[in-house]
């Protein structure tokens, strides 16, 4: 549905997300409008006490106006619900009734100042049950007008009131014009600094320099273009998660599961080879977990991690020499000694230095493996997510491949300040002058596996033996050409439908179009979709087969746009029409598609009930490629099965399985 339009404005609203506030506030009215009735209806004959005349008058102008409220909300609710997402013409009178709810506002807030007047004078000597009723009342009023007014801010697009910028229908846009590029110019000018304003704001907790002021503009510019195209309000995008995550279901209980056709083992890689990375990534996981330092060991061990670590602290405490960035109490090196299993002495480098494009990572000896260890950690915190969010390309110049590839800028810089400090600080010959004959291995989780995987790429002309495993890497890291040269050297780790590794603008741009697809054409009112979506997210059941355009179609048709598909992306909102320019057709496209790193292990978990499953849960892993990413699975576990302790946890148990079927 479009943006709400009043006062001359778009606001992030619709005119269908009116039903569940709608109906909730005119619960708490009409027993507030009951409770208030029976007020004054009990004590009707009783104003006689000082201050009584006024309160008759109050509690009957409140009935009055709470009577006139609760019709109000009604005939807004019940206009709100009326149509679908993409057919608002049933509530196209919504905007008068809102306006008139709006303007009881005024004598709401005028009655709640009189009632806190009262209720503040001493010389009233009214009955006790009346006062504490009054008061009700007044506290009522105020927490209503305050969360009015929260809410309004909470919708309130900056863009709303800026002019559209038109033009006829098979007329070419005239950028050279200097009336019509200047006005163009202004209102992505306008739409990139509303977006660096909410980003510094998010981020006003950090110290920032030119490198945050150029992520932050590089970012904006990233939102700005993703999000001009479209004409879709919050509630929109809940709704099409929903729909698709049902729509998603419904395939994958067809007999004939997509992922199974994709995920089969290539017939050149053999089992061997499978059960072997993988009892290698069990063991490196907890190098790239200890990465995350007490977090993760507080998170993992909640009710027995600052008890161990506080009994610690003055143990094994390195030298100024050996530590770089902040650890106060020893409690980020305490975790990763207590997490690895492993000695002060084995300890190379350990940095906790973290700005933007510089993240911590350690270097360990890993006698079990004979490997010396570089540990990047992932993401932890605002300048991670900066150097996450740097999502444009840029080339990687390497002389063994014949073709440059893109690579991610933000993790491509991470990349390049470990390599410095590696090579031009000497910290790996420190380790390799201490044990010469031990192979090089670089893991990572999330941001630390995409980071581990360029450096890698970096270092893999010094050190031809080299290793890399990434763990839940980000999808969008490296070109086709890159990801097939990285197969020798670096094998990532995926766990069931991990958002991040599947994350990338190509797919985000499919999963926008997605959603405007699958919300335009259902026939269903918004709120049902939510309401009956909540319901299947908690508690399971049969995905609910929800009637659309799209049903009954042929497969040519589909693939041509609907009409109110059209509306929502062809027809903007005025605030936005005038964000994208006219596609330049000989330029190669600003965001490229990037791939994941290496030979890729997909773990999948294996339960007989979909939603509910025992704690003894059966994984299966596959040798994978990187096709199977290239959508985004819509999952309530789309973010837990990226965290770190999950990865583990999956490793493990199919390490063990592994071993335990050796035994048999």
């Amino acid at each position: 549905m479009p943006g709400l339009v009043l006062f001359g404005r778009r606001w992030a609203i619709g005119s269908d997300d009116f039903v569940l506030p709608g109906a909730f506030e005119l619960f708490v009215r009409l027993v507030w409008w009951i409770g208030i009735l029976v007020l004054y209806t009990v004590h009707k004959g009783q104003f006689n006490c000082p201050g009584g005349g006024l309160l008759h008058s109050y509690l009957l102008g409140l009935i009055i106006l709470l009577a006139s409220i609760i019709c109000a909300l009604s005939a807004l609710v019940y206009i709100s619900m009326q149509g679908t997402i993409s057919n608002p013409g049933p509530r196209k009178s919504l905007p008068k009734i809102l306006y008139t709810r709006l303007l009881l506002y005024f004598p709401e807030f005028i009655w709640a100042v009189v009632g806190a007047v009262w209720v503040s004078d001493n010389s009233v000597q009214c009955e006790k049950t009346v006062i504490n009723g009054v008061i009700g009342t007044v506290i009522a009023s105020w927490i209503i007008i305050v969360f009015t007014v929260i809410g309004v801010v909470i919708v309130f697009d900056p863009l709303g009131g800026k002019k559209t910028f038109y033009l006829p229908d098979g007329v070419s846009r005239n950028l050279e014009s200097s009336q019509s590029g200047q006005l163009l110019y202004n209102v992505k000018s306008s739409a990139t600094r509303v977006w660096e304003k909410r980003i510094r704001l998010l981020c006003c907790c950090i110290v920032q320099d030119d490198d945050h002021r150029v992520a932050f503009t590089s970012i904006a510019e990233l939102f700005r273009s993703y999000f001009s195209d479209t004409d879709l309000v919050p509630s929109d995008i809940a709704a099409g998660l929903i729909l698709l995550h049902q729509e998603q279901d419904k395939m994958e209980n067809c007999p004939k599961e997509p992922e199974e056709v994709l995920c089969h083992s290539p017939a050149s890689l053999m089992a061997d080879d499978l059960d072997v990375e993988l009892e290698n990534a069990a063991h490196y996981m907890l190098f790239a977990a200890a990465a995350y330092g007490w977090p993760y060991y507080v998170y993992t061990n909640p009710y027995t991690a600052l008890c161990k670590l506080n009994g610690d602290c003055c143990r094994n405490r390195p030298t100024d020499s050996d530590i770089t960035g902040s650890d106060r109490h020893n409690f980020h090196f305490g975790s990763i000694l207590k997490i690895t299993g492993l000695q002060y002495r084995d300890f190379i480098h350990i940095s906790f230095h973290n700005k933007i494009y510089e993240i911590p990572f350690f270097v360990a000896l890993d006698h079990k493996k004979e490997a010396i260890v570089v540990a990047v950690r992932g993401t932890l915190s605002f300048e991670d997510i900066l150097t996450d969010l740097s999502a444009d390309c840029e080339d990687l110049t390497l002389e063994e491949v014949l073709e440059n590839g893109f690579v991610h800028k933000g993790i491509t810089q991470a990349a390049n300040y470990i390599y410095r400090k590696l090579i031009n600080d000497g910290i790996l010959n420190q380790a390799f002058t201490i044990a010469p004959e031990y192979k090089l291995v670089i893991v990572g989780h999330s941001l630390g596996g995409g980071t581990a995987s360029i450096l890698s790429i970096m270092l893999r002309n010094s050190f031809p033996t080299l290793r890399c495993y990434a763990f839940s890497p980000p999808g969008g890291l490296l070109s086709k050409s890159l990801a097939d040269y990285t197969k020798h050297f670096i094998v990532s780790v995926i766990v069931g439908k991990d958002l991040v590794a599947r994350l990338s603008m190509p797919n985000m741009e499919d999963l926008k179009r997605r959603i405007v697809r699958i919300v335009a054409n259902c026939n269903r009112p918004k709120y049902q979709i939510l309401l009956r979506g909540c319901w299947y997210e908690v508690f399971g059941g049969d995905p609910d087969d929800f009637p659309t355009e799209l049903d009954g179609r042929n497969q040519d048709a589909l693939s041509q746009p609907l009409l109110a598909e059209e509306s929502l992306m062809v027809h903007r909102s005025p605030s936005y029409n005038a964000l994208e320019e006219e596609p330049r057709l000989n330029s190669p496209p600003q965001y490229p598609h990037l791939y994941l790193p290496g030979k890729i292990i997909h773990i999948v978990e294996e339960c007989s009930s979909r939603r509910l499953c025992s704690s003894d849960i059966k994984y299966t892993a596959r040798w994978s490629n990187e096709t199977v990413f290239s959508s985004i699975l819509i999952s309530p576990k789309m973010i837990t099965d990226h965290m770190p302790d999950v990865v583990l946890k999956a490793l493990n148990s199919l390490s063990q399985e592994h071993g335990s079927c050796l035994s048999c």
